[in-house]
């Protein structure tokens, strides 16, 4: 039973060892393995099998229940977040951006000439780089500006990358012109690396969405995009809460395609125009 150690095929995985595996990823995460996504438990963790010569997922298990597992459950949590991204994914999205939502924000704030812009799930960084990028087209419009972009993830090896802002061909081809590619990255042994003023308009930390920011900053923007899937109704409602906390009182947040809020309590507008765009109403949430 389980996947033998060579990674070769995924088989049935028994309950009990599924559940414990499902488990530690929700009580570290919040993230939920539905039924549909088990296939991820197999295929997923196969490296970690060969890296340690285990078996079977049964033997896992017990690994996991062992009283020193902290490096290795640490290894299963990363392995089994979704890490998937690339630039400009889903780009209509930043076209709004960039076309109706800065612009507002660059009226709203002319005076203290500030913005702040939080990425929650940010993976290896290429949406908070995205976003960058855009604001780098509108130099002129941002000149003498102060721009805080915060990207906060609860993978420590996707922080990691981010933190490098170094990409494979493959990584920066997606979502990227050729015209793009060139003007915002240099070619290095490693990689493709972000140029040093996109780096220096980011910054990427460890955080789990379950607990509060630690921010002095209320931002203009928040983006949580193909985050709140992974969550249960309940989890989904403790996240929004704690992002709406950091939240300005007229500041936007953008959610992935096929993302809603559910919860018609929360003090957030939809935009007609663009339907996963959400306004804050300016209404008080509890701390």
């Amino acid at each position: 039973m389980g996947l033998d150690a060579s990674g070769g095929g995924y088989m049935t995985v028994p309950s009990a060892s599924e559940r414990i595996v499902a488990n530690l990823l929700t009580a570290r995460t919040g993230q939920e393995l539905s039924q549909a996504r088990n296939w991820r438990i197999g295929s997923a963790l196969s490296g970690i099998f060969r890296e340690r010569g285990i078996s079977n997922i049964d033997q896992l298990a017990c690994m996991l229940d062992a009283p020193d597992n902290g490096i290795l459950s640490q290894q299963v949590v990363e392995a089994l977040l979704n890490n998937e991204t690339y630039f400009f994914r889903d780009r209509p999205m930043f076209d709004h951006l960039a076309n109706s939502v800065f612009p507002e924000i660059e009226r709203r704030n002319a005076a203290a000439r500030r913005m702040s812009i939080l990425c929650a799930g940010c993976s290896t960084g290429q949406e908070a780089l995205s976003i960058a990028m855009l604001l780098r087209e509108q130099s002129v419009r941002w000149k003498d500006w102060q721009i805080e972009i915060v990207g906060v993830d609860v993978s420590h090896s996707a922080i990691a990358s981010a933190r490098a802002a170094v990409y494979s061909q493959f990584e920066v081809q997606r979502g990227l012109s050729v015209a793009q590619m060139l003007g915002n990255f240099r070619e290095t042994p490693m990689g493709w690396e972000a140029k040093e003023d996109l780096q220096k308009m980011t910054q990427f930390r460890v955080h789990n969405l379950l607990t509060p920011l630690q921010s002095d900053s209320k931002f203009d923007l928040i983006l949580c995009r193909n985050v709140l899937l992974y969550f249960g109704e309940s989890t989904r409602s403790l996240v929004m809460s704690l992002l709406l906390q950091k939240l300005h009182p007229e500041g936007w947040m953008m959610l992935g395609a096929g993302e809603t809020v559910a919860d018609r309590t929360m003090p957030l507008t939809q935009i007609k125009e663009a339907t996963n765009f959400y306004r804050h109403n300016g209404s008080s949430i509890a701390a």
